[in-house]
C-alpha cells in the first residue's frame, strides 16, 4: 500500500491509495506526483472541500466510485456533467454539483491526522482558499 503525505493548511495528514480498489485513477494521480493545489470549501455537497481540475482529463472512469465518502476520504470525479474534482471529506457530505448528484472513485484515505480535519474544513469554510499538496511517504 503506497503510503503518502498529504499537506492542506496548516495541517498534515498521512495516508494511503486505495490501489487495488482504484488501480486507473491511482495510477493516473500517481503520475502527479508531487502534486500541488488548492482547496475551497464544496458548495453543494455539505462537510467537504474540493481541488477545481476543471476540464482536465485523467483518462479514467468509474471505479470504486460513491456519492456519500466518509470523513477521511478523497474522490476523483473524472468529469461528465459537472467539471473534473477531487473532493475530500470532513463530515456528512452528499457528493452534489448544480447538475444533480454526482459519484467519484474513491482513490485516497486519510490514515493519521483524522482529529485535524473538521478544523481544517471550518478554516476553508471561514477564511477560503487553502494550499494543499500530496507527496509519497
Amino acid at each position: 500500500m503506497t503510503q503518502l503525505i498529504i499537506r492542506a493548511g496548516e495541517f498534515t495528514f498521512g495516508g494511503h491509495f486505495e490501489e487495488e480498489l482504484a488501480p486507473e485513477t491511482t495510477a493516473a494521480f500517481k503520475a502527479l506526483l508531487p502534486y500541488q493545489g488548492k482547496i475551497v470549501h464544496v458548495r453543494w455537497s455539505g462537510e467537504g472541500v474540493w481541488i477545481p481540475l476543471g476540464d482536465t482529463n485523467f483518462g479514467v472512469g468509474y471505479e470504486n466510485h460513491t456519492s456519500h465518502p466518509a470523513p477521511g476520504q478523497f474522490l476523483l470525479y473524472p468529469g461528465g456533467i459537472s467539471e473534473t474534482e477531487i473532493l475530500l471529506s470532513y463530515g456528512g457530505v452528499d457528493f452534489s454539483s448544480k447538475m444533480g448528484q454526482l459519484a467519484g472513485n474513491h482513490f485516497i484515505t486519510i490514515t493519521s491526522g483524522l482529529k485535524n480535519l473538521m478544523a481544517l474544513g471550518n478554516s476553508v469554510l471561514w477564511n477560503g482558499a487553502h494550499d494543499i499538496s500530496f507527496e509519497l511517504a
